[in-house]
């Protein structure tokens, strides 16, 4: 009898021990798994993330579609208002303080926003009637870009108009994925008259 019950004993510790081991595999499975997934889920979005900036780059390396140029621009300090031959302007005579660069809800001065362009910035305008989904499309490609302005602009020929000093591109629609290749290769690009020199400092709080 002693010895049967320590059998039974001895058997029931087995199945027990058994037990806790398939459980102790399956939470650590699962575990495992799980770190798998949420390693998944930040890599891949920042995969993702670098192929599409390699994309940018390299099609801000090729010749942009629309995007027009002009050469012969004077770029003197002047006080009052220039007659600028393309609107928005791209490079030009203008005031001896520029625009500081960021997100603009109202229209700023030309001569200011030139002389900004002077500095290798990027001046993003667009119709004061476009959709707000498309000016909020507008605000987060440049939103962190210490080089970028963004305004509204009356009497443009286009929703959107993105001008760098010498240059610039006609759009219909903030998700024009030119905007962008522009941003890429004009700020602070080879086009700029005063590399390095800021875009901070001078007139105008974006908001």
């Amino acid at each position: 009898m002693v010895q049967e019950r320590t059998a039974r004993v001895a058997a029931m510790r087995a199945e027990q021990a058994r037990k806790d081991k398939r459980r102790k595999v399956t939470i650590f499975g699962g575990a495992a798994v799980v770190s798998l997934g949420l390693v998944a889920a930040v890599a891949v979005p920042l995969v993702n993330q670098v192929r599409q900036q390699q994309q940018i780059e390299a099609a801000a390396n090729a010749p942009i579609e629309g995007v027009e140029e002009f050469t012969g621009l004077t770029n003197n300090h002047v006080e009052g208002t220039v007659e600028y031959a393309t609107f928005p302007p791209v490079g030009g005579d203008h005031n001896t303080v520029w625009q500081n660069c960021g997100i603009y809800t109202e229209p700023v001065a030309n001569e200011n926003a030139v002389h900004s362009l002077e500095h290798g910035a990027v001046w993003i305008t667009y119709s004061p009637d476009l959709p707000a989904d498309q000016v909020a499309l507008l605000q987060d490609a440049v939103r962190g870009e210490a080089y970028a302005l963004l305004t509204p602009y009356e009497g443009l020929d286009s929703p959107i108009v993105a001008s760098a000093w010498g240059h610039q591109l006609r759009l219909d629609d903030a998700g024009d994925e030119r905007i962008d290749v522009f941003l890429e290769r004009y700020l602070q690009g080879e086009q700029t008259l005063e590399p390095g020199a800021a875009c901070f400092g001078g007139t105008g709080t974006p908001a």
